[in-house]
């Protein structure tokens, strides 16, 4: 059974329809318990990353993730459940889950540039490794956007695709069993259904 995490902050209702549009099944949950017998989780999220955080914690739920992502349990963190993911953020003071060695860091435009904060709308996304959610074969990739801050990757083997916004960014990394991506599969149509389906797939 997939389980969406319920941690406060998220899309929570939208991401299960997506699920279900595709045809899979799956719960939302805070249980502990219940997210401990998941075969896939998501890790939703909009909003600050130290409040990210401190929810998980209060939850007791930050052990429980990493139980999961030592046994090979297949994670998908969606805009803030992906920066979540990650070791630490600009946005804020405390550690993240630390799977993938990347900092997240606001966008940064000079004072004439005509890029705004947050970048919102479509946005083409371009993949640059082999992966199991998004092909790599040319195909156009699009999907919506809506975020301030973007991961910087440590390691170049972990960015799994890049989308131009001012300059390129890191839209999507992967390590192993983790994935996150920076857009809103849940909103993006045919292309979030797509990438939904090949994660109910692995």
């Amino acid at each position: 059974m997939l389980v969406i995490i319920n941690y406060g902050l998220g899309n929570l209702a939208s991401v299960l329809n997506m699920v279900r549009k595709v045809g899979g099944n799956a719960s939302v949950s805070s249980d502990p318990n219940e997210i401990l017998s998941a075969t896939k989780l998501i890790l939703p999220g909009v909003g600050s990353f130290d409040y990210g955080v401190s929810q998980l914690h209060s939850l007791g739920l930050i052990s429980v993730i990493q139980e999961m992502a030592s046994k090979g349990t297949p994670t998908l963190g969606l805009c803030l459940g992906m920066q979540l993911l990650a070791k630490r953020s600009e946005e804020g003071q405390l550690d993240g889950l630390g799977f993938i060695d990347a900092e997240i860091r606001r966008f940064s435009f000079n004072s004439n540039s005509t890029f705004h904060i947050p970048h919102v709308g479509w946005n083409h996304v371009s993949v640059v490794k082999e992966n199991p959610l998004i092909p790599n074969d040319g195909s156009e990739q699009r999907f919506y956007f809506t975020h301030s801050y973007h991961a910087v990757c440590s390691n170049e083997a972990d960015v799994l695709a890049m989308t131009e916004y001012g300059y390129p960014f890191c839209s999507a990394y992967s390590r192993d069993n983790i994935f996150g991506v920076q857009f809103h599969p849940e909103k993006s149509h045919r292309f979030g259904k797509a990438l939904i389906k090949r994660f109910l797939e692995l």
